[in-house]
């Protein structure tokens, strides 16, 4: 139950009460409950007004039992959960210069009689001096070396909202993630699986064959029918209930299967093996072979077409898949014969839309039948190809791609152009179907600072956590002093990350660095290296904005040495801002305004970029990528020119923003009497019954 609570207030905000009894002392819960709302405001937080009041009237001890799983939780997401030490003990002052700073170190090592005889000219390695990477002092010294935050009107205030009971606000999220639209990250896969767990039912639809694999985990334990329509999703299954991959990118080792288990799965593959659908085995063949020394599909001669499944993947039978053939029609020039059988997909004819134009065959011909194809396919793959077509026409730095672990490579754009006529037809096909889908949201109230929030069209790159908008997104950067911090705690073996901030001018040159080897310059300071982390490590960059001489700042964090960002007991990023008369320890809970894990196969974490506008005013645009790096030695030095580029590429990109479909709803109209706001938080004074989309629940939005 714990475990649920947690997952509710992290993921929505609100804290599940329910019908818990009131208290016979009265006063007591009031004052516990204003008690728990002082030191949440510590922290960055804060009850609404109906929490507060509905606090007040329970028992206090109810409210201090709730109030330490509450703080508990909120801490944990903002990164408070943690000490955060520095390595230089009155960072962000007394940085000192980097020469200053080296040669003090191997002063010092000279001047100890058994340090300097470790020293060999020869073979110096700066890094191994002694006092180097380790801290100094410990956490209580950096406590007395720093005067108290100052509290300020500015400083980040997240309100809690109240809930309903435990299980109405688990299933609500439950069936918030179960019927996605847009696949989801590996955190909330991993949240769904304790949902499904504990919630009964489920939502009618469920789009994503990701969600569908683990809600058949369930089905399958309970021996329920499952939903199933193509083999991969019988392949899914397996691995989700071999504590695999179910998104199928990675091999899992398949556990024995019960002989119930063994028969569901293989009567599952029988009722959707249909030939159509055998070519879809060879794309995860040696797979399907490992299931098969599992599933022992031999002793079910009755269940034939399951056994082909497996006769094809041991290449016995032969079978053609659906993209191999659409292939061959365009290797051998027979678009019109392409296009015929993309017309039975009408999601993957509109994914090939801009190559079916540049194909030299008929424009309007090509056209006609993407308008047939946008009423079957998906509301995701609509708005993903609308952002492409009004990105189409406008030259681009490069082209940017990323798979689901958020891993991106850039490369120049060599795609023949499209005439504009064909682009703004294909964008009114897709405006008119969007539209049509839209639901009617009553009156809708935007907020502004929404307005520049990218739609979600995919989740698996961006970890949840604190203020996460996904990726193009814009938002505005408050305060004088911008900070960004990561910290890292190793499970196994020492492991060095790097906090680094590359910055450019407006026209991506000219470029500086601090890191490691720049500790400071005329507007920014690092904090100092850290070398290992077996009791967790933390580094920080401070930026004084005003007085920055470049516009673009990209903070990244770079693997130097040891466990990669998913390896790692604990890795998480973020950035603070504050005023500059607020003092305070280098990690102040308040100041936070953005805290997400580190995770992704890359060696190189590029989380967001700090923009500056011609007006002066400061943005950061969002990222969630990772470049590939080193094994090893990863430096901000090194992956200058493909950072650059990526960023360059991903900030010159018009994202489909909120904006589109606020647009798009009011030309709709309405006719309905409720409201539907959409913000960034919930506001104190919506109508009763509101409709509310934060960036939490923003993938609702996304139609069918």
């Amino acid at each position: 139950m714990d475990t649920l609570e947690s997952l509710v207030i992290a993921r929505r905000l609100r804290v599940p009460i329910g019908d818990a009894p009131a208290g016979s002392h009265p006063g007591w819960g009031e004052v516990a409950a204003r008690q728990l709302d002082a030191a949440l405001l510590s922290v960055g937080f804060k009850c609404s007004a109906a929490l507060l009041d509905r606090l007040a009237r329970l028992r206090g001890e109810t409210v201090v039992d709730l109030g330490v799983r509450v703080l508990a939780a909120v801490r944990h997401l903002v990164g408070d959960h943690v000490q955060h030490n520095a390595y230089f003990l009155n960072f962000p002052k007394n940085v000192p210069d980097t020469i200053e700073f080296w040669v003090g170190l191997l002063r010092e090592a000279l001047l100890d009689p058994v340090a300097a005889t470790r020293v060999q000219p020869a073979t110096l390695n700066l890094l191994a001096l002694p006092g180097y990477g380790h801290y100094q002092h410990t956490y209580a010294d950096l406590l007395a070396a720093h005067a108290e935050l100052i509290p300020l009107a500015g400083d980040r205030v997240t309100m809690l909202e109240l809930g309903g009971s435990l299980e109405s606000e688990a299933r609500e999220l439950y069936f918030s993630l179960a019927g996605s639209e847009v696949p989801l990250s590996a955190e909330d896969l991993t949240a769904l699986r304790t949902l499904a767990a504990f919630c009964a039912d489920e939502p009618e639809r469920i789009p994503v064959r990701e969600n569908r694999a683990i809600i058949n985990e369930v089905r399958l334990a309970a021996g329920r029918p499952l939903l199933v329509d193509t083999v991969t999703d019988v392949l899914r299954l397996a691995c989700g209930c071999s504590g695999g991959d179910v998104t199928l990118s990675e091999r899992t080792r398949f556990r024995s299967f019960r002989r119930a288990e063994r028969r569901a799965l293989l009567q599952a593959l029988d009722a959707v093996a249909t030939p159509a659908k055998l070519g879809d085995v060879p794309r995860y063949q040696e797979q399907w072979k490992r299931l098969g020394e599992r599933l022992h599909p031999h002793e079910y001669p009755h269940l034939p077409r399951a056994v082909q499944v497996f006769e094809v993947a041991r290449g016995v039978r032969p079978a053609r898949s659906f993209d191999s053939r659409v292939e061959a029609a365009l290797s051998a020039g027979r678009t019109g014969d392409a296009v015929e059988l993309l017309g039975k997909a009408p999601g993957a004819l509109l994914r090939r839309l801009d190559h079916l134009l540049r194909t030299g065959t008929s424009a309007s011909a090509v056209l006609d039948a993407a308008e047939k194809a946008a009423v079957g396919a998906s509301g995701r793959v609509l708005l993903s190809l609308r952002e492409h077509l009004q990105n189409r026409l406008a030259p681009a730095a490069g082209r940017v791609f990323a798979n689901r672990h958020g891993r991106a490579w850039a490369t120049a754009d060599a795609r023949s152009p499209i005439e504009e006529s064909v682009v703004s037809r294909a964008a009114a096909i897709l405006d008119e179907e969007i539209t049509r889908r839209l639901p009617d949201l009553g009156e809708l109230i935007v907020d502004p600072e929404a307005l520049d929030v990218a739609l979600p069209l995919s989740g698996k790159a961006v970890a949840p956590g604190l203020g996460m908008l996904p990726r193009g997104s814009l938002s505005a950067v408050d305060g004088e002093l911008l900070r960004f911090f990561v910290y890292w705690r190793q499970a196994e073996r020492r492991t060095d990350y790097d906090l680094s901030a590359l910055m450019l001018d407006a026209s991506y040159g000219n470029p500086e660095h601090i890191s490691w080897t720049s500790y400071r310059n005329g507007f920014a300071e690092y904090s100092g290296d850290l070398t290992e982390a077996s009791c967790g490590a933390s580094e920080f960059i401070n930026i004084r904005l005003a007085q920055a001489t470049r516009s673009i700042i990209i903070p990244q964090v770079n693997i130097y040495a040891g466990e990669a960002f998913d390896e790692a007991a604990e890795a998480f990023f973020g950035f603070m801002s504050r005023d500059a008369e607020q003092e305070g320890l280098p990690f102040e809970p308040r100041t936070v305004r953005m805290k997400s894990d580190l995770r992704g196969s890359g060696r190189v974490a590029l989380p967001l970029v700090f923009l500056r506008g011609d007006d002066g005013a400061w943005r950061a645009k969002w990222l969630h990528l990772y470049l590939k790096g080193h094994p090893g030695f990863n430096q901000v030095e090194g992956n200058r020119v493909t950072a650059s580029l990526l960023v360059r590429s991903i900030v010159e990109r018009d994202h489909l923003r909120v904006r589109y479909l606020a647009d798009l709803l009011r030309q709709k109209g309405s006719s309905g009497e409720h409201t539907t706001y959409i913000g960034l938080q919930v506001p104190a004074d919506l109508p009763k019954g509101a409709r509310v989309y934060t960036p939490g629940t923003l993938h609702e939005l996304i139609p069918a």
